[in-house]
């Protein structure tokens, strides 16, 4: 079966950091990341970050469920293997980059394979859904403060 994968970018007026600590702040995130209906820590880090987070995301046409481990650099890159859920694979990352001003130059790069073949239709809804809302939803979570 075929993988899909995306990388979208997004000019943020926050720092790196800033944008580090809202994706990492699991327990908030379904209240500003529209997609996001829950996310739980199943297991933590001895630094007491998330390592295990299991997420129910409205893709629009479905509602999946998956299990990540974090893999933490930072605050300059955000990365997640699958650990297990509603796909064959899902892994991606963000990173951030500084730029003039206080701001930051986020980068999502996602890679799903959903374990069967996916329409262009509704692959598109999925990506818009899990990857252009995240970005959006980051930018503006961060900017209204």
């Amino acid at each position: 079966m075929p993988s899909y994968g995306d990388c979208q970018t997004a000019e943020i007026d926050a720092t790196p950091e800033r944008c580090f600590e809202a994706l990492t702040d699991y327990e908030h995130l379904p209240s500003w990341q529209g997609a996001v209906r829950s996310a739980r820590v199943l297991e933590r880090d001895d630094q007491g970050r998330g390592s295990i987070v299991e997420y129910e995301v409205d893709a629009r046409v479905k509602t999946v469920r998956y299990k990540l481990r974090q893999v933490y650099d930072a605050p300059r890159r955000l990365a997640s293997e699958y650990f297990g859920g509603d796909f064959r694979d899902f892994s991606g990352e963000w990173r951030f980059e500084p730029v003039d001003g206080g701001r930051t130059r986020a980068e999502l790069d996602l890679k799903i394979d959903p374990g069967r073949f996916v329409p262009g239709p509704v692959r598109g809804a999925i990506a818009d859904a899990v990857m252009k809302r995240a970005l959006k939803d980051l930018k503006a979570h961060l900017e209204a403060r």
